[in-house]
């Protein structure tokens, strides 16, 4: 008897396993990945020279030196409680609560005779505060 040799047909490499990997690695890095949308806007911020703008109404000036006392718009103030403060701002403001405050102190003057400047101002309905500082010289500013 002679027996037939079937003939066993080579057709290439199986490639469904590695389709296999392929999916599941696909499947992996879509689960694992985080989608974040960014959200930042692009805007162009406008420039300005360093000049300031003129002074077109008059600013109510409170200097406080080393010693707490108080000066408004140059006028030497007698006493250091909020009252007589409060009293001197209400007499050269005229009731304009619009008007800017300015004020200065000395490096050295006491940190309470400032929050009292700010703290008169406020109660009387200022809201245009600011306090004046100088450019550091040589240079150095803040670390």
């Amino acid at each position: 008897m002679k027996f037939r040799r079937q003939r066993i047909e080579d057709g290439g490499i199986n490639l469904t396993p590695l389709i296999d990997v392929v999916f599941l690695l696909l499947i992996f890095f879509m689960v694992s990945t985080t989608f974040t949308k960014e959200s930042r806007l692009q805007i162009e911020l406008p420039t300005a020279t360093g000049e300031p703008p003129p002074e077109e109404r008059m600013a109510l000036e409170i200097v406080v030196d080393s010693q707490g006392q108080y000066r408004i718009n140059e006028k030497a103030l007698q006493g250091r409680d909020i009252d007589a403060l409060m009293a001197a701002i209400e007499r050269l403001a005229e009731g304009d609560t619009d008007m800017p405050v300015m004020i200065t102190a000395d490096a050295n003057s006491p940190h309470q005779a400032v929050v009292t400047a700010m703290d008169a101002a406020g109660r009387l309905g200022f809201s245009r505060l600011s306090l004046t500082t100088q450019k550091p010289q040589g240079g150095q500013g803040p670390n």
